[in-house]
């Protein structure tokens, strides 16, 4: 008999939240049931595992209490798996630090691309563009310094901001082909535009996240018709 997983993931294909969970325990060679959600319906399993936000991605483990929220369960595997994989600094300003661009992207670069999708014209959408452009660029500088001329934020392997970001790709690539722009190039942000190429090559992202548009432009066009807020359940 197959031995049970003591760890369950509750998730959708599509979302970047869920998909940075999945890379973690990619790398942390954690097994693991995914339990798969079919937006726009929500399970019974995930409103009583999530009541409080009704999204995933959640993380069921053994007997213990659900664990909500990407961020904070990426935390967690790290600190019941530390010798495996690590993916926050040791140090505690490096990880302040690292916590602190995780930020960032989460709630000033995407919510860029939100306001880029609901800006109701070009000359809206064009001022939109050169805040993301700024944004990225600030971004090549966090990365100059974090990676060290090293391939990754993390250096020689990938840390908390690059499964973070890394895991926005698929998104912005469709909403840039959709813009018609393109922001991480070899001219504005040449090291993201290099890492962009790596981390789209890592196995423990081609393994996880969407190869071409097609899935999550089927979750775009739902979430264009349900609702305004792209935060992806």
């Amino acid at each position: 008999m197959a031995k049970k997983c003591e760890m369950k993931l509750i998730g959708i294909d599509a979302s970047p939240y869920v998909n940075r969970v999945r890379v973690v325990l990619k790398l942390k060679s954690i097994d693991y049931e995914y339990i798969q959600e079919h937006y726009p319906s929500k399970s019974e399993l995930l409103l009583t595992s999530n009541p409080v936000h009704k999204k995933v991605p959640v993380l069921l483990h053994a007997n213990e209490s659900p664990i909500p929220e990407s961020l904070v369960i990426i935390e967690y595997l790290d600190e019941i798996h530390p010798d495996v994989h690590q993916i926050l600094p040791k140090a505690p300003l490096d990880r302040a630090e690292s916590r602190l661009w995780a930020f960032y992207i989460d709630n000033t670069l995407w919510r860029l691309y939100e306001e880029l999708r609901l800006a109701p014209g070009q000359e809206e959408k064009e001022e939109v563009k050169k805040r993301i452009f700024e944004a990225a660029q600030l971004l090549e500088g966090v990365y100059a310094k974090s990676s060290n001329g090293k391939t990754y934020f993390g250096g020689d392997d990938l840390s908390y901001i690059d499964v973070v970001l890394g895991c926005f790709l698929p998104w912005t690539g469709m909403l840039e082909t959709i813009n018609d722009f393109k922001v991480f190039d070899d001219v504005r942000t040449p090291g993201l535009a290099a890492w962009a190429k790596c981390i789209r090559s890592h196995e423990a992202f081609k393994s996880v996240c969407p190869g071409d548009h097609e899935a999550l432009m089927d979750l775009y066009m739902i979430r264009q018709k349900y609702i305004t807020n792209m935060r992806y359940v």
